[in-house]
């Protein structure tokens, strides 16, 4: 509550205005902690006073704030851009930030004289322009192809100044021998003509395909009229060059000319935003950010910040934005598009879709490259979200199943360092209970395990997870108090419906983010132990109905039976066949024991 805090901070909250503009937070050395935008600086300051806050980070935030700082500004929109240039130039160690993204490459188009064309993966504050950043090295080096194929371009590093020029330091290369420059370095060719193609290049670059067709065709056409049909047939080589590459290397749309696709997904350490940039109905970009969380940010922050940062680092132009939910914000002069169905549905589930590969490939590259550290993390990860004493390196979870109390079993999962070890699952019958009584059923099962794990000294699990709610998890408790283990072994119910977690003597449950971690491992090791039991169920179920006068004899397996069964159709028609036929199906000495069986009883 507010009144917990000291007279100086009080008296500041209290004082703000209740008007647009940015805050910052600093520590009692005068750090940055924490820069933040808002609607109304009053409403949004205080509440991070009076409100309870579930995270940790969060409180320990609030603990080291010493001083407030505001701006105040005319609309959201100016605090918006201001918050974006406060954090990139403070850094404050509580704001979300992109992971730098250095490591894509990009096309640079330097600010020099005759500019030249490469590729790099650090854009540098010089004046020159940056095209990208692009998914892979050979998605870049496609386009870098296609434009030298298009224009001859210099590749050398001479400073080609005017002064230079005329003095006749330079040589020409081979790249002037073979068609691929046209010389600049020797004046024979001007600085005008050769940015004539550089402005072409740029639009090639920006995914403006058909403006570059349209001006070649009109130039091809030109020379056509001239008589100059060799230049005429150059041109329309390389129109055809291009609109190949178009058609090759994009997503086309019919309905879409310039916009922007957003969509995310999270885990409780990072966002995942993937954006495609859509351009004359194809898509001309398509990569996935990182988002590193500070304070346990929602999708919904970490969306809108990051689109506004991505269009301001690639200075995007885009006319319209297409992102799955409603961010409240204006965006000016852009217009936000939130579809149910159509073309640009299927977009932004093919964002999403990128969003989780990208996901996927880090974690498993995280995986492969440190399988101890990824391990120690989850486990770490588990044991605060369930409040435990230590690591679960050992889980066991168990399951009930059967019909109205009818062929009723219970099955046990165990994960070791959080992944399953199948050769430790059991199965159990139960034997004690008598109709559809799935509390008794677990007592009994829980008893039995670990009664015999007592007495075999084998060692303990961290951690026992029943599969149901507070009943089921009541009765596992009885037994763990019978076997006086109370205390010694965490224990936790999760309940279907709402896949909330309920904990011994707790009548509140833990609802977990659904993208945790810690509830995707709960949730694999119930539904292992649900399709673990419901296989022996059936198998036991199966075993019960098939049993007929054939597996009454001896010698006759239920596996012969069923064969017999399954081709004859009926006990009536076996008892009629002779031992040839039968011997024909299951060898002679089976055969013989069946009609040795029926011949008695027939005699």
């Amino acid at each position: 509550m507010l009144q917990d805090f000291p007279e100086k901070l009080r008296q500041r909250i209290q004082s703000l205005p209740d008007e647009p503009g940015v805050y910052q937070y600093f520590d009692s050395g005068g750090s940055i902690l924490y820069v933040g935008k808002a609607k109304n600086l009053k409403k949004r300051v205080s509440s991070y006073f009076t409100k309870e806050h579930d995270t940790s980070r969060l409180r320990l935030l609030i603990k080291k704030i010493d001083e407030i700082k505001t701006i105040v500004v005319k609309s959201e929109a100016d605090a918006l851009l201001l918050e974006n240039n406060l954090i990139k130039e403070l850094q404050p160690r509580y704001n979300v930030n992109l992971k730098d993204d250095k490591t894509y490459p990009w096309i640079c188009l330097k600010n020099e004289s005759f500019p030249r064309i490469f590729p790099t993966r650090f854009p540098e504050k010089d004046g020159s322009e940056y095209f990208g950043p692009y998914a892979s090295v050979k998605a870049m080096n496609t386009v870098l192809e296609l434009i030298r194929d298009l224009f001859p371009l210099r590749t050398c590093t001479f400073l080609l100044s005017e002064e230079n020029i005329q003095s006749g330091k330079f040589k020409t290369c081979l790249d002037y021998h073979i068609g691929k420059c046209k010389g600049p370095c020797i004046g024979e060719q001007t600085e005008n003509e050769y940015i004539f193609s550089i402005q072409k290049i740029k639009q090639i670059l920006k995914g403006n395909f058909n403006f570059v067709v349209k001006e070649m065709k009109s130039e091809m056409n030109s020379l056509s009229e001239k008589m100059e049909f060799e230049k005429a047939h150059t041109i329309k080589t390389k129109i055809q060059l291009l609109e190949k590459y178009q058609s090759k290397s994009s997503i086309s749309s019919t309905s879409i000319q310039d916009a922007e696709i957003y969509n995310i997904i999270s885990d409780e350490n990072s966002g995942f935003v993937n954006y495609l940039r859509l351009k004359e109905g194809a898509v001309v970009y398509a990569f996935t950010y990182e988002i590193q969380k500070k304070l346990e940010e929602n999708d919904t922050e970490l969306l809108h910040f990051a689109i506004h940062e991505i269009r301001n680092r690639l200075q995007s132009d885009a006319s319209e934005i297409v992102i799955p939910y409603n961010l409240e914000y204006e965006f000016h002069n852009v217009i936000v598009t939130i579809p149910k169905a159509g073309e640009k549905k299927q977009l932004l589930d093919l964002s999403l879709k990128n969003a989780i590969q990208f996901k996927r490939e880090k974690d498993k590259q995280q995986e492969l490259a440190s399988p101890e550290r990824h391990t120690n993390r989850i486990l770490s990860t588990l044991m605060r979200d369930l409040r435990l004493k230590e690591e679960p390196r050992l889980i066991e979870c168990f399951d009930n199943s059967n019909i109205q109390g009818e062929f009723a079993v219970s099955a046990m999962t165990v994960f070791r360092n959080a992944k399953p070890s199948k050769k430790d699952y059991r199965h159990f019958n139960i034997k004690s209970v008598e109709g559809p009584d799935d509390f008794a059923s677990m007592e009994e099962v829980i008893f039995r395990r670990y009664k015999r794990v007592i007495e075999e000294k084998l060692p303990l699990p961290q951690l026992i997870v029943i599969d149901g709610g507070k009943g089921q998890l009541s009765a596992a408790m009885k037994s763990l108090d019978k076997l006086q283990l109370t205390g010694s072994i965490a224990i936790v119910g999760i309940a279907k419906r709402l896949e909330e977690i309920y904990f011994p003597n707790d009548p509140i449950p833990l609802y977990l983010n659904k993208k945790s971690e810690t509830l995707k491992i709960i949730q694999h090791i119930r539904d292992e132990a649900h399709r673990f039991g419901i296989t022996h169920h059936r198998k036991k179920r199966s075993k019960a109905l098939l049993k007929t006068e054939l597996t009454e004899i001896k010698g006759i397996s239920i596996k012969t039976a069923e064969k017999l069964l399954k081709k004859f159709k009926s006990i009536s028609v076996i008892r009629t066949l002779t031992l040839n036929i039968l011997a024909e199906e299951i060898g002679i000495s089976k055969a013989t024991i069946i009609t040795n069986h029926f011949s008695t009883q027939t005699a």
